[in-house]
């Protein structure tokens, strides 16, 4: 009891999930809530491994998703908010210490603060491995990104020491798991994303939904199963729905049973996938016919599609799986009726919903930078006066039209060589995708100058610049809203003093410091310029303060957002939805361009030798 109480119950605690674990592999019945490590856990684990040693068992599949769980951000914050109680706690030893030494009087707020806590998180935020940047460069980027599985990070695997098998795809990832969506390069297999059924139970294991097959019930049960439990029934799969009930003779269907692909009757069939798209994740279903693609162009093709910069106009896919409405309302770049009512005003910046006996206002998104430097914005699709139901889209976002997702355009495509101007990868366009904006995007750059407090002064008056540089600034030296700048063009004018060696003063400041014993500075240019390439409109102009309450270390800062429009040029990169992709080699007139019988010129031209070598 001594050693139970001393070492056991102090050093080696299960936690939940370990004493569940504990219980299913050795067949132990210790009640659920006695989660520390006892002296029957080890006498049932050697006597397994005994068992083991002689054949009489099986060792546990080390890749097996029953042997994983997922730690959630939550885990992870909780982890670190651990730390920082631990670091309070030897804070107020240290204060009252002190206290008690220098004999004051100890009080709630001298004792105990928040920086230990703030500065956990702080570091926790900015120094994890695994704390990313949201990607917002287009829609399908925002949901994508947040459904991502990784194995790197602390307490997990580097990519130089995962060995193959880890990387490899299990039969346990069957609709947990996207076996196409992974990193490309050295990151393959180890960082995956969540198939799009799948969700978390309460152990942390990946659940998969099943419709159960009973002759009692007439209606599909549906049920979520964890990756140990669903080996034990015969799953078919989601395609095999439709099965004609008035032929007599045996059906046969593909099904899956313990980590092995059959061919057995349906009358056999225990559970079936409930969607034909259930393994695949949000990006890799996006794509058509993807039955048809080699996998590693499907890969490709869900990588690219995140890469997609939203158009100017947007247009809808004429082929598409279904999922492009879906993926849109989830994104969050629609604006959707929280509840039914009728449009009292609209405006391009806001909505006004009546109803239940108030009124709601429903911000819009107007021209929003991401952090991909793409534009975001929202654009209002209904009437005053219109009534509206509850979840119906009020206003479009960044790619996106009619409520579905518009990553592209549909544009003719001829696959035929060009005088060797599509020799590999290389795509020759028509002069019409340029001159009609077909793939025109819209960017927001930020730039930004830093004013320390004291000597600097922002000001439109610059000695020693030509005019014409300064013609945007106003009055106090900033960039004015609407201005059209060019590369050069001064967005900040700042003049910072400096000191001089007293042989380089003129003759005046030299008869000035004689005389009166002032010190003579100079003032250098350390403008705000627009760099190369920089060329837009100014849309925003922000003054922000830095957050120290020390005001010897206070700063300022000056924040300029310009709008640029982009048309589509040579060395612009181009891609399918099948992982075909390229780089624009030429822009042609529209009467070079290959043309059909009718006469109308094609859009694009691509290298047929890349099909062949890159189908199933």
């Amino acid at each position: 009891k001594d050693l139970q109480k001393k070492f056991f119950q102090q050093r080696c605690e299960l936690g939940g999930i370990g004493r569940r674990n504990m219980n299913r592999r050795l067949n132990l019945d210790i009640p659920q809530n006695n989660t520390f490590l006892l002296p029957r856990d080890i006498l049932a684990a050697a006597d397994r491994l005994i068992r083991i040693k002689f054949g009489m068992g099986t060792l546990d599949d080390m890749n097996h998703l029953q042997n994983k769980r997922i730690r959630s951000v939550a885990d992870l914050l909780q982890e670190q908010f651990g730390l920082a109680l631990v670091r309070l706690e030897n804070m107020a030893r240290g204060n009252i210490y002190a206290a008690l030494k220098h004999n004051w009087t100890p009080t709630p707020q001298n004792l105990v603060n928040s920086t230990p806590l703030t500065d956990t998180y702080k570091v926790f935020f900015r120094l994890h491995p695994l704390s990313q940047v949201l990607d917002r460069t287009n829609p399908l980027t925002q949901i994508v990104h947040g459904r991502k599985l990784s194995y790197l990070g602390p307490g997990g695997l580097t990519a130089r020491t995962a060995t193959f098998p880890i990387r490899d795809i299990h039969p346990s990832h069957y609709g947990r798991i996207c076996p196409i969506d992974t990193s490309e390069g050295i990151n393959v297999g180890l960082i995956g994303s969540l198939a799009i059924h799948a969700r978390i139970g309460r152990w942390g294991s990946l659940e998969s939904p099943f419709y159960k097959i009973s002759e009692r019930s007439k209606g599909a049960q549906m049920l979520y199963l964890s990756p140990g439990r669903d080996e034990y029934y015969m799953v078919a799969a989601g395609n095999s729905l439709a099965l004609n009930q008035g032929i007599q003779e045996e059906q046969v269907v593909p099904a899956r049973y313990r980590q092995e692909f059959l061919t057995i009757a349906w009358e056999q069939v225990h559970l079936r996938s409930i969607f034909a798209f259930q393994y695949f994740s949000i990006g890799a279903s996006l794509i058509p016919f993807i039955e048809h693609n080699d996998a590693n162009r499907a890969l490709m093709s869900s990588n690219m599609q995140r890469q997609a910069v939203p158009l100017s106009q947007s247009e809808k896919c004429i082929v598409g799986t279904g999922l492009e409405g879906q993926a849109a309302l989830d994104s969050g770049a629609l604006a959707i009726a929280e509840h039914e009512g009728k449009i009292f005003y609209t405006d391009t910046d806001k909505i006004l919903l009546s109803g239940n006996g108030d009124t709601l206002r429903i911000p819009l998104v107007m021209y929003q930078r991401s952090n991909k430097n793409t534009c975001m914005h929202q654009k209002p699709q209904v009437r005053r006066g219109k009534c509206i139901k509850k979840g119906q889209i009020l206003a479009y976002g960044a790619a996106t039209v009619g409520g579905e997702l518009a990553l592209g355009k549909n544009v003719l495509v001829a696959y035929m060589p060009w005088e060797g101007y599509n020799f590999e990868d290389a795509v020759l366009i028509s002069e019409r995708l340029v001159y009609q904006d077909i793939y025109t995007s819209f960017h927001i750059r930020k730039y930004e100058i830093q004013i320390n407090q004291g000597p600097e002064r922002v000001t439109n008056e610059i000695p020693h610049l030509e005019v014409h540089l300064l013609r945007n600034l106003d009055k106090n030296g900033i960039v004015m809203l609407g201005s059209w700048v060019e590369t050069g063009d001064i967005l900040v004018g700042k003049l910072t003093p400096q000191m001089v060696k007293e042989s380089s003063y003129a003759p005046e400041d030299r008869l000035l410091r004689t005389i009166l014993g002032m010190r003579v500075y100079t003032s250098k240019e350390t403008c705000l310029k627009l760099p190369i390439g920089g060329r837009g409109r100014v849309i925003d102009v922000r003054w922000v303060q830095s957050s120290k309450t020390d005001e010897t270390e206070k700063t300022e800062s000056i924040r300029v957002y310009i709008l640029q429009k982009r048309e589509i040029k040579v060395g612009d990169k181009v891609a399918g939805r099948h992982g075909n992709k390229g780089i624009i080699s030429k822009i042609l007139p529209r009467q070079d361009m290959p043309y059909l019988q009718d006469g109308r010129p094609v859009d694009m031209v691509f290298n047929p030798l890349g099909v062949p070598s890159r189908i199933m």
